[in-house]
């Protein structure tokens, strides 16, 4: 008898035991197994903010009902309760665990703003302000340059105080509430590095004196073309008119020294003498006249060797290339006099 209660005895320790180390595991396991978002979520913490006071939080904007197991859970998985501050997003269907593990490590959202090659500084400055995730701190165009350009012997260092094509364009991440001046900044030191390295491959027959001639140009071929098979020989056409001391005469060089510019192109303009209207000046404009792309930099690095020193656009985005006046006047009155006729 007394081994039949000794037997029963044990077994219900036994018992006992697996119960107590079930239900641990289960706890434990508790975030991993325990869907709590049914939808997407964003949450704000802020600093001196606790994992417990965010469970009860959760529970508030999700409803689960387990607040005294997921505490549990917490008092198993000291790992978590380490949160960091910062505006983090959810997803539908993430757990317990999911949702902890982001505030654990600071894996706080990630937000986008795109500056597109071939815009002007003013256009990427009207992109930043109106980002809703971006703090807008540029109130002085004018100081900005101070602020970006701090040595005198940066590529970008012009007595115009112009930071117009020293920016890169491009696609930049950064968190919410992120000043625009520093995605500005990024921009900037992207730029450094790839013109470093735009220059270093330079062919060096090229007609640049520095880094900085090399961006005037590749922002006038930015402009010029949207076509990227079309990039080099621009530049090789470009290339052989400032060697031969011709004037490079586009039209974006002429319109970007135009205040108030409505679209229409006139004589007049042609004639008008400014910084920046090549059918006037010899040589490059003062300044880029836009933000260009990499693609623009490396082809005003690398021109492709061509005979031909004009070019006309044929009204399909693609330009017809002619090594004589001859033939280009032949082009001129083939694509552009007699069009529509």
């Amino acid at each position: 008898m007394k081994i039949k209660k000794r037997f029963i005895a044990l077994s219900l320790f036994i018992s006992s035991v697996l119960a107590v180390y079930v239900g641990y595991a289960h706890v434990k396991n508790f975030g991993f197994q325990y869907q709590i978002l049914k939808d997407d979520m964003t949450m704000s913490i802020s600093k001196g903010q606790t994992a417990h006071s965010l469970l009860s939080v959760l529970q508030n904007e999700t409803q689960f009902d387990s607040i005294l197991v997921a505490k549990f859970w917490l008092k198993l998985n000291p790992q978590y309760s380490q949160i960091k501050k910062g505006y983090y997003s959810f997803e539908k269907g993430e757990s317990l665990e999911d949702v902890f593990t982001k505030i654990s490590k600071g894996l706080v959202a990630q937000f986008s703003v795109t500056l597109i090659e071939g815009l002007t500084l003013t256009q990427w400055l009207e992109t930043l302000a109106t980002n809703e995730y971006l703090v807008n701190d540029i109130e002085n165009v004018d100081n900005l340059y101070d602020t970006i350009v701090v040595d005198e012997n940066s590529f970008c260092a012009n007595k115009y105080r112009s930071l117009e094509g020293c920016l890169l364009a491009n696609t930049y991440f950064f968190e919410r509430e992120t000043k625009a001046s520093e995605v500005i900044k990024r921009s900037f030191v992207e730029m450094q590095k790839l013109l470093n390295d735009a220059w270093t491959k330079r062919f060096l027959d090229t007609h640049y004196q520095n880094p900085y001639e090399l961006l005037i140009m590749a922002s006038i071929i930015e402009k010029e073309t949207a076509v990227p098979s079309e990039r080099g020989i621009i530049a090789g056409v470009f290339d052989n008119r400032l060697g031969k001391n011709m004037r490079l005469q586009t039209d974006p060089t002429v319109i970007y020294g135009i205040k108030d510019f409505d679209g229409n192109i006139t004589r007049k303009h042609l004639r008008e003498k400014t910084p920046y209207n090549t059918y006037v000046i010899r040589g490059l404009p003062i300044t880029p006249i836009a933000m260009a792309g990499p693609d623009s930099i490396y082809a005003a690095a690398q021109p492709e060797l061509t005979d031909a020193i004009y070019f006309v656009a044929k009204g399909d985005g693609t330009h017809h290339f002619s090594e004589t006046l001859a033939e280009h006047n032949a082009a001129v009155r083939k694509y552009q006099l007699n069009k529509g006729k």
